[in-house]
């Protein structure tokens, strides 16, 4: 019985180090589900999964690709230039109670309004464009990082804070050993978050009066009846946010190293 429990925690440790391995039987097992569901519905508008791969091998480098890179570029800006709006500011606002007392409500007003019904007015104001839905994304994501961003700054115990102090350190050094490191895993909760809502919107965008994108790809697919395009379009979008998902694990490994001793 005990060889039993140790052969069952040596390879229990081995899948949880080999993360390798672990997303490949993720995928096996998602496709396995595919194809489980296909079988049984068999309808043209679901195609089992290796007529999708196939093709999505056969046309990702013949054009495919080039919506890739489209969407990937405005998912990517849109998360930057929320993360420069919304850290600073809602940094700001966590540390100091009388601003986050006025602005609170405020937050609490707009936040819940769906901005997606502003999809008309941002395309009267910038044009259909990239600028359009770049603008409308981080509309979206900028309040999922602010509130995030501003909770943590609040949770910081104050102790942290006077001991620092007691050494004499100055507001930006502050900011800088401790507000800053205590909120970034928060942080990263909220840019996961934020990549998930930012490639849903995006998606949702591409499909209007538009000629560039993945959502068009898909859409356009779809209105062809082609659905293995249509399928290998959506393996696309999720090769995607699995790639960004892995950059942003990768970011907070090189950044916030204590959390992974």
């Amino acid at each position: 019985m005990a060889y039993w429990r140790f052969t069952a925690k040596v390879m229990t440790d081995y899948y949880k180090n080999n993360k390798i391995l672990m997303t490949a039987i993720a995928i096996l097992f998602l496709f396995l589900i595919w194809e489980l569901i296909a079988q049984l519905l068999k309808n043209p508008a679901l195609p089992c999964p290796i007529p999708a791969l196939t093709t999505f091998i056969q046309i990702f480098p013949l054009g495919l690709w080039k919506h890739f890179m489209i969407s990937t570029y405005r998912v990517l800006t849109s998360i930057l230039v929320g993360l420069a709006l919304a850290v600073p500011l809602g940094l700001y606002i966590g540390r100091n109670t009388n601003i986050d007392k006025w602005l609170s409500p405020q937050l609490y007003l707009i936040y819940p309004i769906p901005k997606i019904a502003l999809l008309p007015v941002i395309f009267a104001i910038f044009k259909i464009g990239d600028l359009s839905k770049i603008v409308l994304i981080v509309l979206i994501i900028f309040f999922q990082i602010l509130i995030t961003t501003r909770d943590a700054a609040k949770n910081i115990p104050e102790n942290s804070i006077l001991s620092v102090l007691s050494l004499g350190a100055t507001p930006r050094e502050i900011y800088s050993h401790v507000i800053i490191p205590s909120c970034l895993p928060e942080i990263f909760t909220a840019i996961r978050i934020s990549l998930g809502t930012a490639i849903s919107v995006l998606f949702f965008t591409e499909s209007f009066a538009t000629v560039e994108g993945l959502g068009y790809f898909i859409f356009e697919a779809w209105s062809r009846v082609n659905y293995p395009e249509m399928f290998a379009g959506i393996i696309a979008i999720s090769l995607q946010g699995f790639v960004l998902f892995l950059l942003v694990d990768y970011l907070q490994r090189l950044i916030c190293p204590w959390l992974y001793t």
